[in-house]
């Protein structure tokens, strides 16, 4: 949830950022409106409160022949009492409504528009000229024995599949290199649960507008997590953190699930959008004064593990109306994908600055020992849509991949081969 302090002293930068993001504008006026009832509420309650509490001293010390008419007033009073904490939760609960029906504020910069107005900030590396027709990566990985969709689909429907052999093998040495990088620069590798409580899955803001990509299992009442930072953002959930010695950073390894409700007919073929896969996720919690800087390092954390990967990328500063609601800044790193002849996304990097940490109780001390809301940001640093980008730019003629050099100690070898 946004700062309601700063809604109050700024509500014409809670409308730009609406503006931006491509949102209904009128949703701040209601949230200033609900702010406004629900003070006033409170304070109504809090007067009626301490009027009854004086009362009830008169009513002791006043004479026998006045005390039937006082306690008269005193049934009055206490069904006032009750009627005004009534509104005071009917107050309380529309606030909560419309103070979460605004996402999170953009930060200065961000690009305005939806998803294609982002904004290229570099390019690196040059798209592979092929001297023979590529292969899409689906086609390689049949050849390579690595991936079975047809298999996938008979066991478990559409947009799933099998990683086998070299497949599997190739992934996991792709993720036990991003937890190796995560844990050369600080990061605790953890493995999270996959299933989490609604009020974890509302914390990090993913039963909003991206409520329908989410698996929910009713009979428990639990969701299926999408991404790793959900869990990872509801482990310090109502606590007090120590960033005294600095941001705290993890780095999830998780199976994540999504419905990709709303993509039919798009990328249905291979593993480019699919309901399960793998991945490491970045996640921080951070002083909100650090987090830009954050921001930089988790960026230059998932360029790294590209370069590592020798394929051709961007960086794009994403569009406010493509964050997402959490997010107030958020850059991808898209590869180059050859037989699409385009940039695709391999990895996102979020700043949340203090969104989901207030709607989840995450606080820090600052200086003065007074608790402060912390900052969370998150980022990708592999996952199996990689394998697309490393099958198509890395094949030869023959059918062929050659493993990057960094991939190659896992694997135990430099070229994967395609099935005799």
């Amino acid at each position: 949830m946004i700062d309601l302090r700063e809604l109050r002293e700024h509500p014409d930068v809670v409308r730009a950022s609406q503006r931006a993001r491509g949102a209904d504008e009128s949703l701040v006026d209601s949230l200033l409106s609900a702010d406004a009832d629900r003070r006033a509420a409170v304070s109504r309650a809090d007067e009626l409160r301490a009027e009854q509490k004086a009362f009830g001293r008169t009513v002791g010390k006043a004479p026998k022949e006045e005390r039937p008419a006082l306690l008269e007033r005193g049934k009055e009073l206490a069904a006032e009492v009750k009627a005004a904490a009534a509104a005071e939760t009917a107050a309380n609960e529309a606030l909560t409504a419309a103070h979460k029906a605004i996402p999170n504020l953009i930060i200065d910069g961000v690009p305005a528009g939806g998803e294609d107005d982002f904004v290229t900030l570099k390019t690196v590396g040059e798209p592979r000229q092929f001297d023979f027709q590529p292969l899409d990566h689906l086609e390689l990985g049949e050849k390579l024995g690595a991936i079975d969709m047809e298999r996938g689909a008979k066991v478990s429907g559409a947009r799933f599949y099998f990683l086998r052999g070299v497949g599997a093998r190739l992934q996991l040495a792709l993720l036990n290199l991003a937890i190796g990088k995560a844990l050369a620069h600080g990061f605790t590798p953890m493995v999270p649960p996959v299933l989490v409580k609604p009020e974890t899955m509302e914390g990090t803001g993913f039963l909003g507008e991206h409520a329908a990509e989410v698996y929910h299992l009713g009979d428990d009442d639990l969701y299926l997590v999408g991404t790793s930072e959900v869990p990872l953002a509801g482990y310090h959930a109502g606590e007090i953190i120590d960033l005294n010695d600095g941001p705290i950073r993890y780095a999830g390894w998780s199976s994540c699930f999504r419905r990709e409700a709303g993509s039919y007919g798009k990328d249905t073929r291979g593993i480019i959008r699919v309901h399960q896969f793998d991945k490491v996720e970045m996640f921080v919690y951070a002083r909100p004064e650090d987090a830009a800087a954050q921001h930089e390092q988790l960026l230059a954390f998932e360029e790294d593990m590209l370069q590592a990967m020798e394929i051709p990328y961007r960086v794009i500063d994403v569009a406010a109306g493509d964050l997402g609601t959490s997010a107030a800044r958020k850059f991808d790193c898209e590869a180059w994908v050859p037989t699409q002849n385009a940039y695709r996304e391999l990895t996102s990097t979020s700043n949340c600055t203090t969104f989901q940490a207030r709607r989840l109780g995450i606080r820090y001390r600052d200086e003065n020992g007074k608790p402060q809301v912390a900052a969370t940001l998150n980022g990708t640093l592999a996952t199996t849509r990689w394998l697309v980008a490393i099958l198509e730019n890395h094949q030869q003629e023959d059918g062929s991949v050659v493993v990057p050099q960094a991939l190659q100690p896992l694997l135990g070898t430099d070229v994967l081969l395609p099935k005799q």
